[in-house]
């Protein structure tokens, strides 16, 4: 990437999408090489064990980098959309239509939280 001109800084992040069995497995390891994960909600092929997402959620919190997720999931599923709220997600991308009732879903998630305290 360095002889192309890309160079990681402020305006020039790597992110790794979250999707292989791989960078699930060894997500603290890849999290040092990046600036954040994006995980895709679609991608049930290549699912684990049913936790890889939540692993490479908890693994980008440990490391202190972004973790976003897109993909339908959050937008049909509000218990799931609120569920990464509470576990910490950076950001949410849905499909056109589904950002007003998401935005929705996350506010009421947040406000929740700091009701309860407990983020």
């Amino acid at each position: 990437m360095t002889e192309e001109g890309l160079e990681r800084g402020n305006d020039f992040k790597i992110w790794l999408m979250a999707e292989v069995p791989s960078i699930v497995l060894l997500a603290e390891e890849f999290a040092d090489l990046c600036d954040g994960f994006s995980i895709g909600s679609n991608d049930l092929t290549q699912l684990i064990l049913g936790v890889d997402r939540a692993r490479a959620l908890s693994a980008a919190r440990t490391k202190g980098i972004t973790i976003s997720i897109c993909g339908q999931a959050p937008s049909i599923h509000p218990d799931f959309a609120e569920l990464l709220v509470k576990e910490g997600i950076d950001s949410i991308s849905v499909n056109p239509d589904a950002v007003i009732r998401t935005r929705r879903i996350v506010a009421s998630a947040e406000r929740k939280l700091l009701l309860s305290g407990s983020r």
